[in-house]
């Protein structure tokens, strides 16, 4: 394998790529070796010729737009210890024949190799490798787009200089057998080649090191599923941000070099407001403008927040002719609260916020790949019972499927909503620390001249990013500070309602966060 692999990437510093084609010569047979299949054993080329049987000639982008919308099969193969460890059944044909049944044109299934693994060799069993083939043909047969990926897979796979060589070695060998086993399929399987590679237990901005690592385990991926041919040559291939942040995709991605054009996607997940979406612990229960209590929710992330950061994908890479992945997204339900009351509260706003979500992504021309995690009940995530594979939220995943078919809802609208802010706010920036860009938003309960100011520490004023009339409603801009020096800054935003309103604003109203530029 490894005189493949070094033969591979001395083309790639050579050759130039012609879009939609690829040279049949770049992939020379090479070592053969045994491999046990379904309990038989079998000669099998590590490499073999291009083979565009099954493999359209249309872009990652294209390809996109028929995996609308899409759903994840999570916490059953990626789950340590066994696809039933943590708690959600075997995968079924019938669940995923509802799935389809529903309205899902794609399903990602995340996969944790390393449970059936030869930890010195890197050799999967195949057993697991038959199972997983079991699930990619029920996702197949119904009719959807199936999308593989090595998940967190125990937690190896970090991106430093000290581990580089030892998980692109690793990484190489575990993407080899699995792209070999499914050589075959045509381009209704995708191949994503990790997850949410980070430093465990760091989430903050990725130092050079982490980034320039993780993004060589990107290319380690793309060269290795391309050095087996077949159809892989041409397979459609999904490749990570780091830690699937979207700031940190946009600042740090650099797209691996392939020697076949316009098949590689982007994937990113959004979990924001982590405090609404996925933090159990959390008081927070409203969410946007569907939110009616300040008290209960939390600004920062409403709408012009998501579209805003969709809009970086968009802007970076849908304009540019690749496809994006937002792999995972979901907001948990909330079922003991206390009372009737709030639950109701929580559960108008959690589908308010899926639908929003998935509007927001369509619109900007991302995949929406909601994250179920099987549980359905009190702070799971779960639209679908794994055990019958019915509905178990059957308004969520209407409202999804709405907002799929333009023809119900437009998506050269925005989307109609009556409640609007019952009271200015300036909502903390985000991210913060920030390098060099940040988001600021603020809402008001009616139409007012808003100035935001920029001052550094010393008082002196940097810059006024808002300067106008605006109406009522949720506002956001984006400032940026690569002019600027690292260190704190605050952001004023003065607020004058063009008409008195009693107990609402005041006549003039003013509220100051603090910020922290670190470059």
């Amino acid at each position: 394998m490894k005189s493949v692999l070094l033969a591979l990437l001395i083309i790639l510093t050579i050759v130039t790529v012609q879009a939609g084609s690829i040279d049949k010569n770049k992939y020379p047979k090479s070592s053969r070796r045994i491999v046990s299949i379904n309990g038989n054993s079998q000669v099998q080329a590590d490499s073999i010729p291009p083979d565009e049987t099954g493999m359209r000639n249309i872009t990652s982008l294209e390809l996109s737009r028929e995996m609308v919308p899409g759903w994840n099969v999570g916490n059953s193969l990626e789950a340590i210890g066994g696809e039933t460890a943590w708690g959600n059944p075997l995968i079924t044909q019938e669940l995923m024949d509802s799935v389809s049944a529903a309205g899902f044109k794609s399903v990602r299934i995340p996969v944790a190799w390393s449970n059936a693994m030869n930890v010195n060799t890197f050799e999967i069993d195949p057993s697991l490798l038959t199972r997983v083939e079991e699930v990619v043909n029920y996702v197949l047969n119904s009719g959807m787009y199936a999308m593989i990926n090595i998940h967190w897979d125990g937690g190896w796979m970090q991106p430093t200089y000290a581990k580089q060589a030892y998980v692109n070695s690793r990484l190489a060998a575990l993407w080899e057998q699995i792209a070999v086993y499914f050589r075959d399929y045509n381009d209704h399987l995708i191949f994503a080649g990790t997850n949410e590679v980070m430093v465990d237990g760091d989430y903050g901005t990725p130092t050079k090191e982490y980034y320039t690592v993780q993004n060589s385990y990107n290319q380690t991926f793309v060269t290795t599923v391309r050095s087996t041919g077949g159809c892989n040559a041409y397979r459609h291939l999904a490749v990570q941000g780091f830690n699937t942040n979207i700031n940190y995709t946009i600042s740090y991605f650099t797209m691996p070099y392939d020697v076949v054009a316009n098949r590689l996607f982007v994937e990113v997940h959004y979990y924001d407001p982590y405090d609404f979406t996925i933090n159990s612990s959390s008081s927070l229960i409203q969410w946007g403008k569907a939110a009616d209590n300040i008290s209960q929710t939390q600004t920062w992330a409403n709408e012009p927040y998501a579209d805003a950061q969709f809009q970086k994908m968009k802007t970076k890479f849908i304009d540019n002719g690749h496809g994006v992945l937002l792999g995972e997204y979901c907001a948990m339900a909330r079922l003991n609260l206390g009372n009737d009351a709030l639950n109701a509260l929580h559960a108008k706003n959690r589908k308010y916020y899926i639908e929003y979500i998935t509007y927001s992504l369509i619109k900007h021309g991302l995949v929406p790949m909601y994250w179920d995690a099987g549980f359905t009940g009190d702070k799971g995530s779960g639209l679908f019972y794994r055990n019958s594979g019915t509905q178990a939220y059957t308004e969520i995943i209407k409202s999804i499927m709405n907002v799929v078919d333009t023809t119900i809802f437009p998506l050269d609208v925005e989307m109609s909503n009556p409640v609007m802010p019952t009271m200015f706010s300036l909502s903390q920036n985000y991210p913060n620390p920030f390098n060099p860009t940040t988001t600021i938003q603020y809402s008001l309960p009616v139409e007012s001249h808003v100035q935001l100011v920029v001052f550094d520490i010393l008082g002196r004023q940097v810059a006024i990013t808002v300067n106008g009339v605006k109406n009522a409603g949720f506002h956001s801009v984006i400032f940026d500070g690569a002019h600027l020096a690292s260190g704190f800054y605050f952001a004023s935003c003065i607020v004058k309602p063009t008409a008195k309103i009693l107990d609402m604003v005041k006549e003039s109203d003013i509220e100051t966060i603090k910020m922290l530029l670190t470059k």
